[in-house]
């Protein structure tokens, strides 16, 4: 989620490859808590060693990866599984952004009052500080405490617990990110993938077979350091030479800043 989107990997937290540095976690045992789903459920995914990296092939490999933990957060805190899964496509890159490699963090969400370990990573500005996380599912289950804890994204949980539209755009409205396009991208993902079916097996609702209307606008990226042709691709689901063909490009050299065009080619994807 016809669009026009114009943006770094997805938003302020999208994961740029740039040198990370950790530091040791700070002690701290916090007696304010008292909701006993802090941890997360044990799903069919395999839990990963401590600190153990995983990298994906594909965006569809990511996707089968992770769906199972966005659904039980869906079970859990009402926020759309479809929503949870192109979030962590759009900001850890399909799992393969290197704040995502270093720290497991899969929504870019940043330390604030986090007593956790954490990583220092070039984002809006040099060395920002990011959570890091043991396991991929404990960044996935602070990704749900993140929007049910915070007022300014109280509305969100007023809509129909499968309006993924009304999600996107309300999460861009309550400032989750500042790419104005952010919404559209996430719909895009949604639609792409058929993440939508992921809310009707937990709502029990009919599952959609949905084809995106071809749009007449034109869908751009902007490349950020580390991307390649391949990388991003896979992330819009398109091939190298269509990603050549549609820019004029005589080989794979592109550049930081530079913005392709990545419309979707929907021939039946």
């Amino acid at each position: 989620m016809s669009i026009l989107l114009i943006g770094c990997g997805g938003s302020k937290r999208a994961a740029a490859k740039k040198k990370l540095a950790t530091r040791p976690a700070k002690t701290y045992e916090n007696t304010n808590k008292t909701d006993t789903r802090d941890t997360p459920a044990e799903t069919s995914v395999e839990t990963k060693k401590a600190y153990e990296y995983s990298s994906f092939s594909s965006v569809e490999e990511y996707i089968n990866h992770f769906a199972p933990i966005a659904k039980e957060e869906m079970r859990l805190y009402k926020i759309p599984a479809s929503i949870t899964m192109a979030q962590a496509v759009l900001e850890s890159g399909a799992g393969n952004g290197n704040l995502t490699k270093k720290a497991n963090n899969h929504f870019g969400i940043k330390c604030h009052n986090w007593t956790g370990e954490v990583v220092y990573h070039d984002d809006d500005e040099a060395g920002e500080c990011f959570r890091k996380y043991r396991d991929p599912k404990f960044s996935f289950r602070d990704h749900s405490l993140f929007l049910t804890g915070r007022s300014r994204y109280a509305d969100l949980f007023d809509l129909e617990p499968d309006d993924y539209k009304g999600w996107a755009k309300g999460l861009r409205k309550a400032g989750y990110a500042t790419d104005p396009k952010y919404p559209q991208k996430l719909i895009a993902i949604i639609e792409r993938y058929a993440m939508y079916n992921y809310d009707a097996e937990i709502l029990g609702t009919k599952v959609r077979d949905f084809k995106p209307e071809p749009s007449d606008k034109v869908v751009l990226h902007r490349v950020v350091k580390g991307e390649t042709l391949y990388s991003i691709s896979r992330l819009y689901n398109l091939t190298v030479e269509e990603l050549k063909k549609n820019n004029g490009l005589r080989d794979n050299t592109i550049n930081v800043g530079q913005q392709l065009n990545v419309t979707p080619q929907y021939n039946g994807f």
